[in-house]
């Protein structure tokens, strides 16, 4: 039957030089017209049904040889029309991604024995599931190693105490900045002693001159008792402080002070009130209540 093939082939191509030619000697050129290419699909058309002629008698000559031989005519079917081979189904995307046999290969896959009926299946474990596996035995290692062993990274208890001093800091830095954007409309009234303390440093050096070194009044009034001239509330001192008045000679702190000080010193002008320093200047302004339902003086 390769023969018969081989010399079928051989003969279309003898078939089709004569016709090349014939085609060559029509095409003069580019001014080939339509009845030349007419001419050409012609002669092709001819060609192919004289081959399929031939593959026909071909077909039938064999099949007059092989009977001739004895063959059978189911074995000059399968000789002449060889059946296809039956193609496994192909594993879906997934299957081969994980390395897993197609249900329909599973009787590939049965052992040669059973124990009571139960059949045992031929399938090992994926490698990439034995890699994961040695992966995590090799992590464990590891990991035993650096926290356990050479305590080259802190543990978490640790990392939680690192994270708490390092909130700390932030939260230390948030509120040093934060201070200074408070204004006479922010402003609260706080008792802390570290605040307090570093009011009465501020006043020792820019305001005791003026109101004495216990706000008792010397040249400007006594902060002390509970008459005020520019208001009681913390919120009045602030503005006070910051902007000053210039009139009665007060001088501006704006650009001296910070905003956190200023607030320092006006929350330590607040805890004065009631102290009764000695030589206490007359009060002056307006007797006033504060804010917590005491008399301070407005000033």
């Amino acid at each position: 039957m390769k023969y018969l093939r081989i010399i079928f082939l051989l003969v279309i191509l003898i078939s089709v030089q004569p016709v090349t030619a014939a085609a060559d000697s029509l095409l003069p050129g580019e001014t080939m017209d339509y009845i030349g290419y007419g001419a050409i699909v012609s002669v092709l058309l001819l060609l192919i049904i004289a081959m399929l002629v031939l593959l026909k008698a071909f077909k039938v000559l064999t099949r007059v040889v092989l009977k001739s031989e004895g063959y059978t005519n189911e074995q000059i079917t399968a000789e002449l029309e060889p059946a296809k081979k039956e193609k496994k189904p192909k594993a879906e995307v997934w299957q081969k991604l994980l390395s897993l046999r197609p249900m329909a290969e599973e009787k590939e896959l049965l052992i040669a024995h059973d124990y009571d009926g139960i059949e045992e299946l031929d399938n090992p474990i994926p490698a990439w599931f034995m890699w994961l596996f040695y992966t995590t035995i090799a992590f464990a290692v590891c990991y035993l190693l650096i926290y356990h062993v050479f305590n080259a990274a802190p543990l978490q208890y640790e990392e939680y105490k690192i994270e708490l001093a390092q909130a700390d800091v932030a939260k230390k830095v948030f509120l040093s900045k934060a201070a200074n954007r408070v204004d006479e409309n922010s402003v609260k009234l706080v008792h802390d002693p570290a605040v307090l303390a570093s009011g009465k440093a501020i006043f020792m050096s820019t305001c005791a001159a003026c109101h004495g070194e216990h706000a008792q009044g010397n040249v400007g009034p006594n902060l002390t008792d509970d008459y005020w001239l520019h208001g009681h509330k913390i919120n009045d001192l602030f503005k006070t402080i910051k902007y000053g008045v210039l009139a009665k000679g007060m001088p501006t702190w704006e650009k001296q002070l910070s905003p956190k000080q200023i607030s320092d010193v006006a929350n330590y002008i607040k805890s004065l009130h009631g102290t009764k320093p000695a030589g206490a200047k007359e009060p002056q302004g307006t007797k006033e209540e504060d804010d917590d339902n005491k008399l301070v003086s407005n000033n």
